[in-house]
């Protein structure tokens, strides 16, 4: 059998490989830098609107069959335009540090954990009952949540409920994107509130994050205040590291992260 070798590069093509790694690593640089950190420019947030407008159908359905949490870049991409995929790269390039915050840079996994379904789940908010959507925790960490949850109901006759559990990359920046407009189109003060990928615990196996929302459809998200008050609340700052779980991000916490009464995030030794 023939063997063949491959052939050294010469060093016009040698050099013409390295300026092309070279451009490419600088127009990502670029198209970070291009994004008004503090307010998206009009153009930029058309662009927005018509990601999600593009989205939203995929996604809604997604929730609903349990599956929008484990979302791939590939999924994500395939129903957009290249300007569309554009943007998207832009941010994948930001980091929490360049946005004013000190949360840490995870990285994205390959792949996923191996994930368990939590169960199904229903609040029940002004005698209206709201089921879940499907959520998935690495399955220690999925343990420990249920043992925690047993022995709350014990002492209160009360459990927390899992609404986001693991959340891949993906779909964590369609979480950032879909936050903008709320924040008033600024990257900055979004990342106050929503990660950006690689940066949350929800997508690090090694820190899953679990955000809890009581029986009555109190989760905090807006009134971080009314979480807190909770009887649930109290009892996790009591016990929670018994089961290795621990508030992320409290009051007046370094990381310029909102109070998030409800995030906590399973770690054996923090």
């Amino acid at each position: 059998m023939p063997t063949f070798r491959r052939r050294k590069p010469r060093p016009s093509q040698l050099l013409l490989l390295i300026v092309s790694v070279a451009t490419a690593s600088a127009l990502h640089a670029q198209a970070a830098t291009a994004l008004d950190l503090h307010r998206l420019e009009p153009a930029d947030i058309d662009t927005l609107q018509a990601i999600l407008h593009t989205l939203e159908p995929s996604i809604t359905a997604r929730r609903q069959d349990g599956t929008a949490v484990l979302l791939t870049w590939e999924e994500l991409y395939e129903p957009l335009g290249p300007p569309q995929r554009a943007f998207l790269d832009a941010f994948r390039t930001l980091r929490g540090d360049q946005l004013g915050a000190t949360s840490h840079y995870f990285g994205e996994p390959e792949s996923p954990p191996a994930l368990v379904p939590v169960g199904r789940q229903q609040i029940v908010k002004e005698g209206v009952v709201t089921p879940l959507d499907p959520q998935y925790l690495p399955a220690p960490v999925a343990e420990a949540y249920h043992r925690m949850m047993d022995a709350m109901e014990a002492d209160l006759g009360k459990r927390l409920l899992v609404e986001s559990g693991y959340r891949s990359a993906a779909y964590q920046l369609y979480l950032f994107l879909f936050y903008l407009p709320k924040h008033d189109h600024s990257i900055t003060e979004t990342n106050r509130f929503v990660a950006l990928p690689g940066h949350s615990e929800h997508g690090a196996p090694s820190r899953q994050a679990i955000d809890f929302i009581n029986e009555d459809g109190i989760n905090g998200e807006d009134h971080p205040e009314e979480f807190e008050a909770l009887p649930e609340y109290r009892w996790l700052q009591q016990h929670a590291a018994t089961f290795s779980f621990h508030l992320s991000y409290p009051r007046n916490n370094p990381h310029n992260t909102a109070f998030e009464p409800w995030h906590w995030h399973f770690e054996t030794s923090p």
